[in-house]
């Protein structure tokens, strides 16, 4: 007996520690979301490109469009023109749509259209860059300049990411004259760029341009160039004003090198404007988006990879244990008497179809109906079998007539009498009838209200939007259910009903 005690418990504790586990892993680790009600942001960009055509040579516009092999993933892209040919390309980690026609005259309108959303899960790639560069050529003044820049730049840091920051704030210092000599009197973010660019390169520091674009909607904005270099292990992103170490989350990389957003080749005056805005949609809607297009496996053995019409199923199947759950404490625990587990639990379904205040006159009217009919087939000593036959056509005919009427009434909802189960009516009628000859028509009516009562309670716990949600989306959560079904299966102690049963021996 201590052997199966001490089994029982080993069992509870490994159902339970996995349902915790598993769940605790799909919300923390992949995200998802634990509501229906969670939203995530939804990004749409629109970038336009103007420019006047020559009017007599071929055209070809290219642009800068993001990789988006980052934190952001695409759920539309679109190239919109007028009698263009589009084509898009990759190029040293970078993408770029090219335009072209053969002949085009006076202003031209292109748009590049984007939708996007912050990456939901998917491992992604380890990063790669380069931890060496060979020094940018240099003489003169400018060589004596950026020695002497580099002296306390090596004193003042510790490491990559310290040498780079401590290099943009010796460059942005205009009290510096080393540093106005390499700027040579252009404060501009691009030639500071190129002044951290050659201190780096002398001290054999790659470093790379970042054009970035900020997530915000309703402002005029223009790419804002970042820094980044990389360690060996991640690549590290720097303010070229500040030296400020980290790329803001509402930053989404563009482009990056020296190279201009925008090349054209057939025409003149090319401006390119941004406009952002950004819109909600339901999470887990968003993560199953995210998936398609990103080929991860953050849904593919969740029950949101099933199809649509499955996934309707299984979000009344999931919901079966919980109903159970409830039956169960009733009864135990509870002391409340129906027929059986299952039973309430089924009608609760059916309650799914008729409504709740519907379902119970139905399901009252025709179990009192089909009661009578069996009381009436006990007279004449029937064996069990046609006895239920008779019963199971009757309730049949039944409910084809409540149909009827209820359609020529105008009452379409008692047209949903026909998803009612007719083989547990049927048993339920009969086991009602054994009932009320084994124990009395008192216990046959106190157990008939309790499974009403019980398949009540399973029903309204069963349709509660958040739980279904919940229940679908994190189904191990059931193997918790399980642990406590079978701890609940050695109780042995007093009911509910019990302790009012001997309220008077408690008195003594």
């Amino acid at each position: 007996m201590r052997s199966l005690t001490l089994h029982l418990k080993i069992l509870i504790t490994v159902l339970v520690t996995l349902g915790v586990l598993i769940t605790a892993y799909q919300i923390f680790i992949l995200g998802i979301p634990v509501s229906s009600d969670e939203t995530d942001d939804l990004w749409n960009i629109d970038t336009r490109v103007e420019f006047q055509a020559n009017g007599r040579d071929p055209i070809k516009l290219q642009m800068f469009v993001p990789p988006l092999n980052q934190d952001y993933v695409s759920l539309n892209e679109s190239f919109i023109s007028n009698n263009y040919g589009v084509s898009v390309n990759r190029a040293d980690g970078n993408r770029k749509v090219t335009w072209s026609a053969r002949r085009a005259n006076g202003k031209q309108t292109l748009y590049y259209r984007l939708v996007l959303t912050k990456r939901y899960s998917g491992e992604q790639a380890k990063p790669k860059g380069p931890i060496f560069r060979d020094s940018i050529p240099v003489e003169g003044p400018e060589k004596i300049a950026a020695e002497a820049l580099l002296a306390p730049i090596r004193q003042h840091s510790a490491d990559v990411e310290t040498f780079i920051s401590e290099t943009i704030k010796r460059v942005n210092n205009t009290n510096d004259d080393n540093a106005k000599l390499l700027l040579g009197g252009d404060a501009s973010t691009t030639k500071k760029a190129q002044a951290v660019e050659l201190l780096l390169s002398i001290a054999h520091v790659p470093m790379e341009r970042v054009h970035t674009i900020r997530l915000a909607a309703d402002i005029q904005q223009s790419p804002e160039l970042w820094l980044r270099s990389f360690n060996g292990d991640r690549w590290l992103y720097f303010n070229p004003e500040t030296g400020e170490q980290g790329l803001p989350a509402d930053r989404l990389v563009w482009w990056t090198g020296d190279e201009p957003l925008i090349t054209l080749d057939g025409g003149r005056q090319a401006t390119t404007t941004f406009t952002l805005n950004n819109s909600e949609m339901n999470a887990i809607r968003l993560a199953q988006l995210t998936d398609e297009n990103t080929d991860a496996d953050f849904l593919e053995y969740s029950l949101y990879g099933l199809p649509l019409q499955t996934q309707q199923t299984f979000m009344i199947m999931v919901m079966i244990p919980i109903g159970v759950l409830v039956i169960l404490i009733l009864r135990n625990l509870g002391g409340l008497q129906t027929l059986g587990t299952f039973t309430p639990v089924l009608i609760a379904l059916a309650f799914r179809e008729t409504q709740l205040g519907f379902g119970i006159f139905l399901f009252t009217v025709i179990t009192a109906l089909g009661l009578s009919l069996r009381s009436y087939l006990e007279h004449l000593k029937l064996q069990m079998l046609p006895r239920l036959s008779v019963v199971l056509t009757f309730v049949v005919v039944l409910i084809a007539t409540i149909s009827l009427f209820s359609h020529k009434l105008g009452l379409e909802r008692g047209l949903s009498v026909a998803l009612f189960p007719m083989v547990i009516l049927t048993m339920t009628i009969e086991r009602l009838s054994i009932t009320w000859e084994e124990r009395g028509g008192s216990h046959a009516f106190k157990v008939a209200l309790g499974t009403l009562f019980a398949a009540t309670v399973a029903h309204l716990l069963m349709t509660v939007p958040e739980l279904v949600y919940f229940v679908f989306t994190f189904p191990a959560i059931l193997l918790i259910l399980v642990g406590f079904m079978l701890a609940m299966g050695r109780y042995r102690g007093y009911r509910l009903t019990e302790l009012f049963r001997f309220k008077a021996f408690l008195k003594d």
